[in-house]
């Protein structure tokens, strides 16, 4: 094979394996999809229902796993309605010195991001799209943290 035949198929697979390299988000896209999931969380523990419609995709996948006798890879959902609705009615409000949570932005590509974020009762694996410059939460999935034994 011609050396300029190899290095173009060299080139190609590096291409395919690896993929093009994205340039890495810029602090305003941090910032917002940050703020997307602070919404998420904060109005949750405020009982701010719009701050956790603002936050979320009308068409929200929101589940956890489930250990159920009649059911084999059992999954708890929620859509966004519910979570709205669980907000209202103060389901995790919390006073603001018991808000120890974090956020951390794990990948960005483009208009997806995947966000781990963590609070002292949730860990919450959030996958964000962004429409039309606006980020919003389409699908959570979500473990309750073990109770501390006293």
């Amino acid at each position: 094979m011609p050396p300029a035949t190899m290095r173009f198929l060299l080139l190609g697979m590096l291409w395919v394996a690896g993929g093009a390299s994205a340039a890495p988000p810029d602090a305003a896209t941090l910032r917002a999809i940050e703020a997307t999931a602070h919404d998420y969380m904060d109005g949750q523990l405020e009982g701010d229902p719009a701050r956790v419609a603002r936050a979320l995709h009308p068409d929200l996948a929101k589940r956890n796993l489930v250990d159920r006798p009649d059911e084999t890879l059992g999954l708890g959902r929620m859509s966004a309605d519910e979570l709205v609705r669980l907000t209202r009615e103060g389901a995790l409000k919390t006073p603001r010195e018991q808000w120890q949570r974090t956020v951390s932005v794990l990948q960005v590509d483009e208009d997806i991001a995947t966000v781990r974020l963590e609070s002292p009762w949730f860990i919450d694996h959030l996958q964000m799209g962004r429409f039309d410059g606006r980020w919003v939460i389409v699908n959570a999935l979500w473990h309750r943290k073990p109770r501390p034994r006293s």
